[in-house]
């Protein structure tokens, strides 16, 4: 799981073998900076954990939207998040590395997709649970306008219903800019969710009755690693498509994990853990999916996390003694 390749990595642990550095980190807090999606608090805590444990820091977790936390990092309020979705901050980021700010250290997890899914049942049916595939041919945007009926909307039976993301989101403006792109907003209304957890309630109360619904989701998610779920294709993004009418694929979004510039200088050690953490988009659905499930808060995700892949964040921690120490105070949770 180690990130082959990421010159930052290796520069800042050979620094660190060559100077004899140890983590001595006494009273000196590291905060990282934690914002209202789950997967970014569930990589703070698990990063948290180690960096505390380990290494000997305290650790404190400032709760913020993107751009305040952003600016925390530059100002240096802020040493850490484990998930910046740069391609959402693309001139603030580009800014503050500019600056000299802030470092990325590479990716948390391989870019994230987003876009338009549907219930897989819709196509394949669910043996198990009794249900035909509604839609056997459904795989694209583009073969929605023929199966709008399945989707009506409640609140206007002419059409069928989009399940959007929150107003406020990005994502919001840029699906019903789609709609009206691939020429669906003859067939299908866009409804606001108003907050991820909505949308997620909406998912699975049509997915636990096996109904055909159409909805904006991205990953990695709760509702991604507990449902089986089929993304709808779309024409391949088009850098130049795009900034015309969205009429494209999303692109993958970069999720790195950015520090302040001053962290790597006076804590290198502990810097290049921070640059070895890496996930799948796989594990961090199933730890998502456990923390729905269990109803589960983001520490005690983080726990079920390093207890059950032990043989993946072993391997960012580079020094035995480290690893021993974080695997005792698990034993003590």
């Amino acid at each position: 799981m180690k990130k082959t390749g990421k010159w930052t990595a290796i520069l800042i642990f050979v620094i660190t073998l060559a100077l004899g550095i140890t983590a001595t980190a006494a009273a000196e807090t590291i905060v990282f900076g934690d914002f209202s999606w789950d997967s970014v608090q569930v990589h703070n805590r698990i990063a948290g954990f180690i960096v505390e444990h380990g290494y000997g820091y305290t650790v404190d977790y400032q709760f913020g939207e993107s751009i305040p936390i952003l600016l925390g990092l530059r100002r240096g309020d802020v040493d850490v998040t484990m998930e910046g979705w740069v391609d959402n901050w693309i001139e603030p980021m580009y800014q503050a590395h500019l600056a000299g700010d802030i470092i990325s250290l590479g990716s948390n997890f391989p870019d994230a997709p987003q876009g338009w899914y549907i219930p897989t049942y819709m196509v394949e049916g669910d043996a198990e649970r009794g249900i035909e595939a509604s839609a056997p041919t459904l795989k694209s945007v583009h073969d929605l306008p023929r199966y709008a009926e399945l989707f009506p909307d409640p609140e206007d039976r002419n059409k069928g219903r989009f399940y959007n993301a929150p107003t406020g989101w990005g994502a919001h403006d840029i699906n019903n800019d789609k709609i009206e792109a691939y020429g669906l907003d003859k067939y299908f209304n866009s409804f606001n969710t108003g907050s991820d957890a909505a949308l997620g309630a909406a998912m699975m109360r049509y997915y636990q009755r096996g109904e055909p619904f159409v909805a904006y989701n991205w990953e990695p998610n709760w509702v991604i690693g507990l449902l089986d779920m089929t993304l709808l294709e779309e024409p391949e993004y088009n850098e130049q498509q795009w900034r015309e009418d969205y009429s494209t694929a999303y692109p993958a979004t970069r999720v790195e994990i950015i520090i302040n510039a001053e962290l790597a200088a006076k804590s290198p050690l502990l810097t290049s853990f921070l640059a070895s953490y890496n996930t799948t988009i796989e594990q961090t659905n199933e730890v998502l999916a456990y923390m729905q499930v269990e109803g589960a808060s983001a520490d005690e995700a983080a726990m079920w996390f390093l207890e059950n892949y032990r043989d993946v964040w072993t391997e960012w921690v580079f020094a035995p003694e480290v690893a021993e120490r974080v695997t005792e105070a698990l034993t003590q949770q």
